[in-house]
Formats: C-alpha cells, sequence, structure tokens
C-alpha cells in the first residue's frame, strides 16, 4: 500500500501580523530635513567646533613640519641596514607616523568643516542613515558626528 501524500502544513496566522510589521532596522519615524536642535545648541556647538578645527589644524601643521625636519639634512637613499641600527632607519619610521598622524588630523578637519556646514544649512544633528536626531550627547562628545551610534557601530539600515 501506498503512503498517503503529505499536504503542506496551514499558513500560520502571525505570518499577516508579521508582514504589516517594519523590518528590522527599518525606520518607522520620519527622516528630518531641519536640524532639530535650537539656535542656543548650535552656536554652542559652532563654537567647540571651530575650537576644535584650530586644534587640530595646529597638530597636522606640527606633525608635518616635524616629518620635514626628521628628513631634512639626509640624502634620499641615505638608510643603514646593517647590525649596529637595526633593520631599518627609525627616522624613516618616525616621519611615516608623524605623516600618518598629520593625515588623520587633516581627515578630522574635513570632517568639522563639513558639520560647520551642516550648521550653516541647517542640517546639523541629523543621522546620515537613518535621517532621525543625533542624540545631544553624542554631539557634545563628538560634535562632528553624522550618525546616531547604533548605525555607526553596528552598521544598522545599511546593505
Amino acid at each position: 500500500a501506498k503512503a498517503p501524500a503529505k499536504t503542506a502544513p496551514p499558513v500560520s496566522p502571525v505570518r499577516s501580523v508579521l508582514g504589516s510589521l517594519p523590518r528590522p532596522g527599518a525606520n518607522p519615524e520620519p527622516r528630518l530635513t531641519t536640524s532639530p536642535y535650537d539656535a542656543k545648541f548650535l552656536e554652542s556647538q559652532k563654537a567647540m567646533l571651530l575650537d576644535e578645527r584650530a586644534t587640530y589644524s595646529r597638530q597636522a601643521e606640527v606633525l608635518f613640519e616635524e616629518a620635514q625636519s626628521l628628513t631634512a639634512n639626509r640624502e634620499p637613499g641615505d638608510v643603514q641596514f646593517d647590525e649596529e641600527s637595526g633593520e631599518g632607519d627609525t627616522l624613516a619610521v618616525a616621519r611615516d607616523q608623524d605623516l600618518e598622524l598629520a593625515a588623520r588630523a587633516r581627515s578630522t578637519v574635513e570632517e568639522i568643516d563639513a558639520a560647520l556646514e551642516r550648521i550653516a544649512n541647517k542640517t546639523y544633528g541629523i543621522c546620515a542613515a537613518s535621517g532621525l536626531a543625533i542624540p545631544e550627547e553624542r554631539l557634545k562628545a563628538i560634535p562632528w558626528a553624522t550618525e546616531r551610534v547604533e548605525y555607526k557601530v553596528g552598521g544598522f539600515g545599511r546593505l
């Protein structure tokens, strides 16, 4: 005798309920188009950004000058590879580190400039990933932040 054919289990009524819920990471709130913060907060953030910009600009300049001075009196191929000097030139390593740190400082200055532009455009404090307000505490800690923590760290909402 032949075994009876298996029938598919009935569709669960839960499926229809889940179909109406937003997908994980989906944003049920509408995206903001203008800054959610008042003029007083924006002015204090602008002052903080300008201070940070000056600090990072000076840091980039000092590190770049330091890197240049490390190799100012040397010939281009003046690197020793012997037992006394180790495997390479420590000045070249120090110079590369200074140049990398200077580049990072310049990159931060660019991020600060973009934040100042967002203040001018009245879009400061809006998460680039979700369109929601970036919490005030985050903006006070990192005034040039462009994303809420959960989007920056976890990558929520990204494909």
